[in-house]
Order: structure tokens, then C-alpha cells, then sequence
């Protein structure tokens, strides 16, 4: 989304007998206590030998392994060497030399579970702390992503290292969970309520406050998964958007186009082809292509043409319809492209708790701004927050000379945001880093 220097001698001695490899790597995936009370935790990634480490303040790197098992560290996702250096135990020790302190695995109440969602069967894991008393539990609802959420997100180790369960699941199509790969919201946000259903039911007389917490395209999800389930106590989303996926890609499209150095009158001229682009798009390539060939043949060859990328509208507006019509299988992923969040959100009972990302440029945020604020105005339970100077994910970027930007750490104060207001559905601690709160509920909303 964004240093050891000495190691006691029988800790280096029982590191150096370990070689990593892609096949036992991510045994070492976990939250670990540090001998100076803080928290590192470190998560799988898609590439093998490696894996990716965050701070509770939202510093992170990638470690890569070398064949003596040692670890080197990268900052964010540059690339850039950060001078931090990792070293584990073996895959039962469940020991860490990290930043110059070491540290222990922590142990969680962990239950594996299959279960039913719209047509499906699922996979999916309950991560609780240790303890026999309630405590909140969140489902993380899926974005976009093609892989699996049980075996990948880390939020199932960070979340009940600060006494919060999560229940993790693959989506299906994806892992070890049956069907195919959509990204139909309704279907997802079925199974997403199921989701909530069996974590309340493993969780037993643990489960506490219960809730969502949906990134990306998991912010259309949750809340209507929210509206579809009893006893939710909490919705949070992070870097989602409160219009449509249509509205995205237009939002998207301007954007590119302001970057390159445009202004207002090709902007207007822009939006007349992703209203052409979004009706082909919507009705699967049924209708549209009669208003794209008219703003095909009046802005085609203008220089601002080739500048708009968008979500779809570039692809579409550099393919004719037979071509287009040949990628069509491989591109329908049963996209809820028209899909309108507005209605629920305006409905649901439920707090909600909106973070954006100030220069989004995958979901740019002005619009859902403008509208939390105006639903929280109205008296909707919303809580609404944005964080100067980053990009999808919250994550924080420095910008290179040719305006390339590279993901340097997840701002400061997201996760603590995250995990006070799972708590205890209140935001009383601010500052958060540098966030800037643009609205709460008129009335405080009370833990359960």
C-alpha cells in the first residue's frame, strides 16, 4: 500500500543451522513479541522466499531470503536496501532477531472451518487470542484480489495480537474454497454474511462486538453484507468508495488526464467517452458501441486520447468491438459495474467507519468524501477519516523524478485507528498519525 546490528551468540548459533527455502518459508509467518514490548508482524507474500514484515505504526519491508538463511530487508515496496536485518529460528521455535531485539511467536486460539455460502463451500479460519473471555471479532471481506485470504492476510495475526478475533476465508473461486471467481457483489456479499454467521458460531461465548472490516472492493461488499445479517455491530472500510464502479473508472479517467496536464474543456470532452465506455461495459458489450464510435470519430485522434487509462475506458477506446469481443471471456468477471452503494449506506443502521486515502489514485476519493460527509450530516451512524499523502492501501509514497510514485509504508495511525474503533466503535485517541477525522455520529456510539 508503504536494524539488527549485534546478535547474541546462542541465538546466531541456532539461526545459522536454518536454511531457508520456498518450501517452509512461511512457517515463519506470525505476530511476534519484541523484548522491548513491540509487535512486528510478518506475513506470507505471492513470491517464494520471501515475506513482508509490518510495525504497528505502519512501517514495512519485504524480506528476501539468502540460502545461510538470512534475511534482507527492502523498504516498503521500492526495492531499496533499508538496512534492516531479520534473522528466525527454525519452524518450531518460533523465534525472531529483529531491529537489534528478539522475540517469540505469539500463540492464538486458531479453528479451521468449511462452510456454506450462496451455492459454495469456503474455507475458512477463526484467529482468536488466547483467553476464555469475549472479544470483538471482524470478518475481512475481500477485495479484488485472486488469491487466498486464509493462507495470506495478515490482519489475522495483527488484529489478535491487540486482542481482536478475525475470521479469515477464501472467496470463492479462490484457495481452497469452491466456484468461480466473481466479482458479483450481491454473491459476494452473501458469502460474506455467511462468513459473520460461522465466525459467530465458532466464536461461541468469545464473540463480542461482530463486524466487517472490507478494503478496496470489499468496501461495496461489507456494507451490503452488513445489511443482509443480524447483530453487526460494526462496518469498516478502507480506501473504498461510496459510487459506483462505473463512477470509479470515470474518476479514474480524469485523474490520468489532470496528470498529464489537461484541463476542464478535455476533461468534458473525456467524459462523453466514459459515458460511452461505461453503458458498453454495464450491458457486457450489448449496447454503447454506436455512442463510442461518434466519440471515437470526433476526439480519436486528439493527443489526450492515448492519456486515459480508467479502470476499463482506455482498453476499451484502444480495441474496435471485434477485438474487444475476443478478450471478452477472459475479461467478464461478472463485475457489478452499475452497482449503486447509496442506497445502503444511507439505510444501515450500522456504525461505519470510512478511512481514505487522500491521492488514491486506483479509487480516487473526492466524491465519497463529499458523500460520507453529507450522510454523517444527515445522522447516519459514519465516521469518516482521510490520510494526507497517500495511496491505495493508506500507504505512503515518495514521487521520483519522472512522477513515478514508489510505495514507501502504510501511514501512521491506520492500524491503531483500525483497532480502537473495532474495540470500541469510537475514535478518542486522535491524533492518528496525520489523519484528518471529516466526520463522526452526532452521538457516541456505545461498546457492547
Amino acid at each position: 500500500m508503504t536494524l539488527v546490528r549485534t546478535l547474541p551468540v546462542l541465538l546466531a548459533t541456532l539461526l545459522a543451522s536454518h536454511i531457508a527455502s520456498a518450501a517452509d518459508v512461511n512457517c515463519h509467518a506470525g505476530a511476534y513479541r519484541l523484548d522491548d514490548g513491540a509487535l512486528v508482524d510478518v506475513a506470507p507474500v505471492s513470491e517464494p522466499n520471501q515475506l513482508r514484515w509490518r510495525l504497528i505504526d505502519g512501517r514495512t519491508g519485504l524480506l528476501t531470503a539468502d540460502a545461510d538463511g538470512q534475511w534482507s530487508s527492502t523498504l516498503g515496496w521500492t526495492g531499496r536496501p533499508d538496512g534492516v536485518r531479520v534473522r528466525f529460528g527454525d519452524c518450531t521455535s518460533g523465534r525472531i532477531s529483529f531491529d537489534g531485539h528478539n522475540g517469540s511467536k505469539l500463540v492464538f486460539d486458531i479453528v479451521p472451518t468449511t462452510f456454506q455460502g450462496n451455492g459454495v463451500t469456503l474455507r475458512g479460519r477463526l484467529v482468536l487470542p488466547q483467553g476464555s473471555g469475549p472479544v470483538p471479532v471482524t470478518v475481512a471481506v475481500h477485495g479484488s484480489e485472486h488469491y487466498s485470504g486464509v493462507d495470506r492476510y495478515h490482519l489475522q495475526n495483527l488484529l489478535p495480537a491487540n486482542g481482536i478475533g478475525v475470521f479469515v476465508y477464501d472467496k470463492r473461486g479462490t484457495g481452497g474454497s469452491s466456484g468461480k471467481y466473481t466479482q458479483d457483489f450481491a454473491l459476494l456479499s452473501d458469502d460474506a454474511k455467511a462468513a459473520l454467521d460461522e465466525a459467530r458460531r465458532l466464536a461461541g461465548k468469545r464473540a463480542g462486538r461482530m463486524g466487517f472490516f472490507g478494503g478496496s472492493q470489499g468496501g461495496w461488499v461489507a456494507p451490503l453484507a452488513a445489511s443482509k445479517a443480524s447483530g453487526v455491530d460494526f462496518v469498516a472500510v478502507g480506501y473504498g468508495l461510496a459510487e459506483s464502479p462505473l463512477a470509479e473508472d470515470r474518476e479514474q479517467v480524469m485523474l490520468d488526464l489532470r496528470t498529464a496536464g489537461y484541463g476542464d474543456d478535455v476533461l468534458s470532452k473525456a467524459r462523453e467517452v466514459t459515458d460511452a465506455t461505461g453503458v458498453i461495459v454495464a450491458t457486457r458489450g450489448a449496447r454503447g458501441w454506436e455512442q463510442m464510435d461518434v466519440v471515437r470519430a470526433k476526439y480519436g485522434r486528439e493527443p489526450w486520447w492515448t492519456a486515459m487509462k480508467g479502470e476499463f475506458t482506455g482498453l476499451v477506446a484502444q480495441h474496435t468491438r471485434v477485438e474487444l469481443a475476443k478478450l471478452q471471456q477472459e475479461m467478464e468477471l461478472g463485475t457489478s459495474w452499475d452497482y449503486d452503494p447509496m442506497p445502503v449506506l444511507r439505510s444501515l443502521s450500522t456504525p461505519q467507519l470510512w478511512m481514505l486515502g487522500a491521492d488514491d489514485r486506483e479509487a480516487p476519493p473526492e466524491e465519497t468524501r463529499k458523500r460520507l460527509v453529507a450522510l454523517a450530516g444527515e445522522g447516519r451512524p459514519i465516521s469518516a477519516v482521510v490520510f494526507p499523502g497517500t495511496d491505495h492501501g493508506i500507504i505512503e509514497f515518495d514521487t521520483d523524478a519522472q512522477g513515478e510514485r514508489h510505495s514507501t509504508r502504510i501511514a501512521d495511525g491506520y492500524f491503531r485507528m483500525q483497532i480502537e474503533w473495532i474495540k470500541t466503535g469510537r475514535l478518542a485517541h486522535a491524533p492518528y498519525g496525520n489523519a484528518q477525522i471529516l466526520a463522526t455520529p452526532k452521538a457516541p456510539v456505545a461498546a457492547r
